[in-house]
C-alpha cells in the first residue's frame, strides 16, 4: 500500500497560491477606457477592444510561452490594429503609455489566496514533499516567491519554466525521480496544471479561478490514471488527499 503521507505536492503559483488574474484584467479595464477616448467617434465598442486584445495575447503565448512582454505588447498591437482600422494616427505617447500599463501588472503588491500559509504548513507538517512549479519570467516569479516567503516551504524544489506543457513536466519528473503514482499536480489552469498531470500520469487537483484567463480553458479529453479531484479553496486540499487515499486502502 503507498504511504499517504509520503506524496510529492507540486503547486502551480499564480492564481492557485497567489492573486494574479485579477490585475491583468484591472489593465485590460483602464486599456478599453482609454482606448475608447483615444479613438473618440470611432464604431467601437469595449468588447471589440477585448476581444482583439485577447487574440492577440493568447497568439503570443501560445507561440512563445510565458513572457513577461507580451501582455503590453497585446495592448500596443490592439492600439495598432484599430488605429489603422479607423485611419487614425498612432500616437507617441499613447504607446507610452501602454507600455507603462502593461508592464504595471508585475508591480502590484502581491496577494495571496486565503489559507494559503496553514494549508502549505499543515502539509508539509503532514509529511508531503512540497515542490513549487510556475510559468514566467523567471526574476519576476522568484519576486513574487521572495515577497511571499514561499521558500520557506518549498525550499529548492522551485521549478520556474516559460513553457508550462507536458513535455516540461515529463522532463521535471525524470530529472527529479518523482514517483508518478504518489505525485499530485494542483493548479487552476486546465491546460498548463490539470492536463498535463493526467497525460503524465499524476494525481491532479483543479482550483477553478474566479475568472479564468481564457487561455487556460481547455477540455480534459484524458482518463485519469489516479485522482482527478476539483477543490473550492485551498484549505481543502489536505481533506481531499487523506479521502482519496482513504479509499485506496484495503478493508
Amino acid at each position: 500500500m503507498i504511504n499517504m503521507k509520503h506524496q510529492t505536492l507540486l503547486f502551480d503559483m499564480d492564481d492557485t497560491l497567489i492573486h494574479c488574474n485579477k490585475y491583468f484584467n484591472e489593465a485590460i479595464e483602464v486599456f478599453t477606457e482609454m482606448l475608447l477616448d483615444r479613438l473618440k467617434g470611432c464604431p467601437l465598442t469595449a468588447e471589440e477592444i477585448m476581444d482583439k486584445q485577447l487574440e492577440i495575447d493568447l497568439r503570443y503565448t501560445e507561440e512563445e510561452g510565458f513572457v513577461s512582454t507580451h501582455f503590453r505588447q497585446s495592448l500596443i498591437d490592439t492600439y495598432e490594429y484599430f488605429a489603422a482600422k479607423f485611419a487614425r494616427n498612432v500616437e507617441e505617447d499613447c504607446v507610452e503609455e501602454l507600455m507603462r500599463l502593461g508592464m504595471s501588472v508585475y508591480e502590484k503588491e502581491i496577494e495571496s489566496y486565503p489559507h494559503m500559509n496553514e494549508t502549505l504548513l499543515q502539509l508539509k507538517d503532514e509529511g508531503h514533499l512540497l515542490c513549487l512549479y510556475t510559468g514566467g519570467d523567471v526574476l519576476i516569479q522568484q519576486k513574487k516567491i521572495e515577497q511571499m516567503g514561499l521558500a520557506e516551504f518549498f525550499e529548492d524544489r522551485i521549478f520556474i519554466e516559460q513553457h508550462k506543457n507536458s513535455e516540461t513536466l515529463a522532463r521535471i519528473i525524470e530529472r527529479e525521480g518523482f514517483e508518478r503514482t504518489s505525485t499530485w499536480m494542483i493548479g487552476n489552469s486546465v491546460r498548463t496544471d490539470i492536463v498535463p498531470a493526467l497525460e503524465n500520469g499524476l494525481h491532479a487537483i483543479h482550483i477553478p479561478a474566479e475568472k479564468e484567463w481564457a487561455f487556460n480553458i481547455i477540455p480534459v479529453n484524458v482518463e485519469p490514471k489516479g485522482a482527478y479531484l476539483s477543490v473550492r479553496q485551498l484549505r481543502e486540499i489536505p481533506a481531499a488527499i487523506e479521502e482519496y487515499w482513504s479509499t485506496m486502502r484495503p478493508r
